[in-house]
């Protein structure tokens, strides 16, 4: 397989300007993660009053040591309802992907140090993404919950008690007991407070562990109780772990404290099935390019192209990449490689998608599928060519095959929005609207109908048509009014397109720092991988307690 040959120059100016806007995209997203991190350690002193572990501890307990752990939608929520510095971002949740007793999971830990765990329209959101992985992948979920459940104060939200937010709760518990049927087990351990909707997220588990005196697991607590029948219970009477072990039958396994339970949890984990081994299709090489260059590809100016082999070149094994149909177009590369020994396809963006590159890239995803050759796309389009030449080539009956490619190809889709992600571009360019398997986003990417100076001069020229029709013409100050008006149609796109803010809205399941994209994707890569040798037993009705 022919080596690329990288024209990077390190020292160049174009690569130190790229390399220094790239890492002050890295440390913003770092230091929203600092903030929540920060937020659950001032509850450390309560946590440790209670004999109790924070969260953090918690994953760190039930994690395999030295095993990798993927985070995921860890900003979800960045900038929401209430979050005015992300110090309270993550939707409550820690969540991704780890090994816990030898085997791929994945894990959730409820957050009780931030908001008391407390569910927000957030958590339901990054609940059902979170799921759907789990669906796809086959993974088995292992839950550390600890909820005071809904979330009741309105603050930053316009509609906090709706019954959308409500309806998404319960498709979150729908999509346990599916899960379940599935055959994909479910090991929840209840840490502390299950009330409400938490409550049924413990219940819907296959395997339940309680925690002694910690466990307080009923649909109303003491208070709601009180107020609603006039009835008085503690809390141990009303759903503590030794009820539910002994008289309810809600759990199945009694632990001590925190780090027992965790560890039933991982025994339970060590009795699943194991996957098969993977078996690589060729010996693992490093690429011969440093995955540090990868800071200073992406250009500050996001108008600016540049070569998406240099990204290849820095990922794939031997830096390695067979082209297919090098000849045409271009704007549209597709390839061959390997990812850690694991066969992969690449389809990369140097320019607008033209029919041309539409038509390449649908007839090499049908060529993937036919050999069961997993896809990697390094999205970074302002869309598909338009024109009067453009449309006459058929450019949109190309695109749309391409998009029916895309959207029914049986094989593993990994995406990695390096750089601007516009228009029905990030459609064909598996975006998370297509259902790939992951989606993973530099600092640097930017999702949007079209970028905002273009956004601008649409609405200007709309503009302009319609004065024209109604025969007004524009005096000088009009026209700084429109140009205003301009500017901040601008500026306000650009803001809601830029990174964080897409990825506080689960447009993707993750920022990465660029360095890091050969090591996630590899990650994700053999997660898909895995999945395809696994081999579920479904049932009807799922497992139920009796």
């Amino acid at each position: 397989m022919p080596q690329l040959a990288s024209t990077v120059k390190r020292e160049s100016a174009d690569f130190l300007r790229n390399r220094e806007a790239m890492q002050r995209y890295v440390a913003r997203v770092e230091e929203v993660q600092a903030r929540v991190m920060a937020t659950e350690a001032k509850h450390s002193d309560r946590a440790r009053a209670a004999k109790k572990l924070l969260p953090r501890e918690r994953l760190f307990l039930l994690l395999d040591r030295s095993a990798p752990f993927l985070e995921l939608c860890p900003i979800a929520g960045y900038g929401m309802y209430g979050d005015t510095d992300g110090s309270i971002a993550g939707g409550n949740l820690i969540a991704g992907i780890g090994f816990v007793s030898g085997r791929r999971c994945l894990v959730i830990v409820w957050n009780y140090a931030v908001k008391g765990g407390t569910i927000t329209r957030v958590t339901t959101q990054k609940m059902l993404r979170l799921q759907e992985i789990a669906r796809r992948q086959q993974l088995p979920i292992v839950s550390l919950s600890e909820s005071g459940g809904g979330n009741l104060d309105p603050s930053g939200a316009s509609d906090p008690w709706g019954a959308s937010a409500f309806i998404e709760g319960g498709l979150c518990y729908c999509q346990q007991a599916e899960l379940s049927a599935l055959g994909i087990p479910q090991i929840g351990v209840a840490h502390g407070n299950a009330t409400a909707g938490g409550a049924y997220h413990v219940a819907l588990c296959d395997y339940i562990v309680l925690v002694r005196g910690q466990t307080q697991l009923f649909l109303a607590g003491p208070p709601l109780l009180r107020a609603a029948t006039g009835e008085v219970a503690e809390a141990e009477e009303l759903g503590g772990a030794d009820m539910h072990a002994r008289i309810s039958g809600t759990g199945e396994y009694l632990a001590e404290d925190d780090a027992d339970g965790i560890r039933i949890a991982r025994e339970i984990v060590a009795q699943l099935p194991q996957p098969a081994t993977l078996t690589l299709d060729r010996s693992a090489e490093a690429p011969h390019y440093p995955a540090e260059e990868l800071i200073g590809i992406a250009p500050a100016d996001p108008k600016s192209f540049y070569d998406v082999r240099e990204i290849i070149a820095r990922i794939a094994d031997g830096s390695s990449f067979l082209e297919f149909c090098a000849t045409i177009d271009q704007g549209t590369l597709c390839g061959h490689i390997h990812l850690g020994g694991h066969r992969a396809g690449v389809i990369g963006n140097n320019a607008p998608i033209t029919p041309n590159g539409a038509k390449k890239a649908a007839e090499f995803l049908q060529l993937c599928d036919q050999s069961n050759t997993p896809v990697i796309f390094l999205q970074n389009t302002t869309g598909f060519l338009v024109g009067v030449k453009a449309e006459q080539d058929g450019q949109v009956k190309h695109g749309a095959k391409l998009i029916q490619a895309v959207a029914n190809a049986r094989i593993p889709k990994l995406t990695l929005v390096v750089g601007n992600s516009y228009g029905a571009g990030n459609y064909a360019m598996a975006s998370r609207a297509l259902k790939p398997d992951f989606v993973f986003a530099w600092p640097s990417a930017r999702t949007a109908v079209m970028g905002g100076a273009q956004a601008a001069k649409v609405m200007h020229i709309v503009a302009e048509g319609k004065l024209a029709r109604k025969g007004v013409a524009l005096d000088d100050a009009s026209r700084k009014l429109r140009q205003a008006h301009a500017q901040m149609i601008e500026a306000g796109l650009d803001a809601i397109s830029e990174s964080m803010y897409c990825s506080a809205r689960l447009f993707d399941d993750a920022i990465i720092d660029p360095r890091d994209s050969r090591k996630v994707l590899l990650l994700a890569l053999e997660t898909c991988r895995e999945a395809k040798q696994l081999t579920p037993r479904p049932n009807t009705f799922g497992v139920a307690r009796f």
